[in-house]
């Protein structure tokens, strides 16, 4: 019981950080506005590090323990708080942009 309810939890979490990385790359692509632009490249990047941080745990949590799928996991967990870490100081950093002008 509690797997599935973990499992619906992290595939719900992983559909709309989808959701969110492709509305927020086209709104990316389709920008003139150069501080725009990186407000949705930040949010793009917060939203592909969330989703690969539950892919992780799906990785690492609901499946057997090998050897090889804990560091699999473990290596897309790296990648994906990195890409949380850069979307939320990116993110700052042109809100700050935003603001001053």
């Amino acid at each position: 019981m509690f797997v599935q309810i973990t499992q619906g939890i992290l595939m719900a979490v992983i559909l709309l950080t989808l959701f969110g990385s492709v509305y927020n790359s086209f709104k990316y692509r389709s920008q003139t506005d150069h501080k725009l632009r990186g407000l949705h490249a930040a949010k793009m990047n917060m939203c592909m590090g969330i989703m690969m941080i539950a892919i992780s745990f799906i990785q690492m949590l609901l499946f057997s323990g090998s050897t090889v799928r804990v560091v699999i996991g473990a290596i897309i967990l790296l990648v994906g708080l990195f890409n949380l870490f850069a979307g939320i100081r990116n993110h700052g950093f042109f809100n700050r942009m935003n603001s001053d002008t």
